[in-house]
């Protein structure tokens, strides 16, 4: 039996349990959960840790004033360590290549730590195989991954200095997410990249979804009305909002069943008749050919078309129709046509989208964008599509979100790496600063405009040594005991910093 089919076998019994969970949750138990007041990651215990060989991936700098994220495998045997690094890598690279977290490459290190596991894969069915840490799929359906073991993968997190966002990577080639004190992904060729990004964004920037039909909407890309939007300063036509985009969610469903060429998986939906177009969202498992399965709404072909680069992996799939639909009762159904992919064909969710016909589509256009839970409460979102917390498949986060990972980043670290100083024949300190590289300090230059302002200090700390202004070196006199410097940091992507995070200022004494 194939993995797919192994793994779908039961599908259509659990679905309606599971139904209505969000995608790849990332509220795990462990989530936030602290001891005696101290984040589960720093908690001590008594719990050796698996013996570890980790490499770099991407380096640029010390641990020390870096954020490191560290890939742990899971499920990968001795064997298959070459296949885990290699799997680790790639990963890694599609986050940074040119896009979602090239902006912040320089103050980010990612390393990958490999223990040999006794199985191969990840378990299924709530019963993890004998690996590490213990991964499983709570069912059997492509979608979160959870981790048995969190004291084992604390305990590899403690034993390194390079572990300040653990990710849990499972070796298992199919759709698999969660996030939370642990981020877990799977090496899905195609789906591994896009969930760890957006589980990253849950982990690093504490925001919520904005997909439909989710249970958790916070954070800086979340508004619960229109009078609490915390990104107004990005507001595309601020003089016209709040403007709410008029859309309707008039059918979500989470089947979670197994296709057969019997019977079709249909479900009727009501439409009030007063949008403008409408959008079939439908994602599936286990497809070969677009002559697979038809989707109808209606009895009219929705012209669902096969990605051919997912193979039988989960892919979620957007068709826009134009036209209204009528007011009234409709039906959406799906048929299997390929008899051949019988027991591990499977339907995983389906929603429909109505727009109004002022709606802006534009992907830059930032606005008041509704979201509907899985309770169909409706809260905001700042954009339509351009966001990888919406859409999946998306390289990028949206400037609120983008703006937010920028300032939980650098709340974490110094702008300053260190301040060498040398003393001269005359007496002086020639002090020099050695900064994050960013700004015109990057190897690799990004397209948005940044910069460094620099102000020293002798003994007088409020009186700046003028001539040293933006300098990244400045001679301290003969006889002064210390000096200050303060950096500020500047980036056209962080538009509100409330906390400061922007500037350091700082004084040493002179060595």
């Amino acid at each position: 039996m194939n993995t797919l089919k192994s793994l779908l076998l039961g599908a259509a019994i659990i679905g309606t349990v599971l139904g209505q969970y969000c995608e790849h949750q990332w509220e795990g138990k462990f989530a936030d959960y602290k001891v005696d007041g101290v984040p589960y990651l720093r908690a001590v215990q008594n719990v050796t840790p698996p013996p570890l060989e980790i490499q770099p991936l991407i380096v640029n700098g010390p641990s020390s004033n870096r954020v490191d994220l560290i890939f742990f495998g899971d499920g990968y045997t001795e064997d298959e360590k070459d296949k885990f690094f290699a799997d680790a890598l790639s990963i890694a690279k599609n986050l940074t290549d040119g896009q979602t977290f090239f902006d912040v490459l320089p103050v980010l290190n990612f390393w990958a730590g490999f223990s040999p596991s006794a199985e191969s894969g990840v378990g299924t069915g709530g019963k993890p195989l004998d690996t590490v840490y213990g991964l499983y799929r709570d069912g059997t359906e492509l979608r979160g991954v959870y981790y048995d073991k969190p004291e084992v993968a604390r305990a590899a997190c403690q034993s390194t200095d390079a572990c300040d966002y653990p990710i849990l990577l499972g070796n298992d080639p199919l759709y698999g997410g969660l996030g939370g004190t642990f981020t877990v992904v799977t090496a899905s060729p195609i789906n591994g990249p896009a969930i760890v990004r957006h589980e990253l964004g849950h982990s690093i920037i504490g925001v919520g979804e904005e997909y439909d039909g989710g249970q958790a909407y916070e954070g800086v890309n979340a508004a619960k009305t229109v009078n609490s939007v915390p990104w107004t300063q990005w507001y595309t036509n601020a003089s016209s909002e709040p403007k709410i985009q008029r859309s309707n969610m008039p059918i979500q469903a989470y089947p979670w069943t197994l296709l057969n060429t019997t019977k079709s998986w249909s479900q009727g939906f009501t439409s009030a008749g007063s949008y403008s177009s409408h959008l079939l969202q439908v994602s599936v498992s286990g497809m070969t050919a677009s002559e697979d399965i038809r989707v109808d709404i209606d009895g009219d072909d929705a012209g669902w078309k096969i990605n051919p680069e997912v193979g039988v992996d989960r892919y979620i799939y957007n068709i826009p129709l134009d036209g209204a639909l009528a007011p009234g009762a409709h039906n959406v159904s799906v048929s299997l046509l390929n008899k051949d992919i019988e027991g591990t064909a499977q339907l995983c969710s389906l929603e429909v989208l109505e727009y109004g016909g002022e709606f802006e589509f534009d992907l830059e256009y930032y606005g008041l964008y509704p979201t509907f839970s899985d309770t169909n409460k409706t809260t905001y979102r700042p954009t339509n599509d351009l966001c990888l917390m919406r859409n999946t498949y998306s390289a990028n986060f949206c400037s609120a979100c983008m703006e937010g990972l920028w300032l939980s980043l650098l709340g974490k670290l110094s702008l300053v790496d260190n301040v060498t100083q040398v003393a001269q024949p005359d007496g002086s300190t020639n002090a020099t600063l050695n900064l994050l590289p960013l700004a015109e300090l990057r190897q690799v230059p990004n397209p948005h405009q940044e910069a460094y302002s620099i102000l020293w200090y002798g003994a007088d700390e409020n009186t700046p040594l003028g001539e040293y202004t933006n300098s990244s070196s400045a001679l301290i006199e003969s006889g002064v005991a210390e000096f200050g410097v303060e950096v500020r940091f500047w980036t056209e992507q962080i538009k509100v910093d409330k906390a400061g995070v922007l500037v350091k200022k700082e004084r040493f004494t002179v060595e």
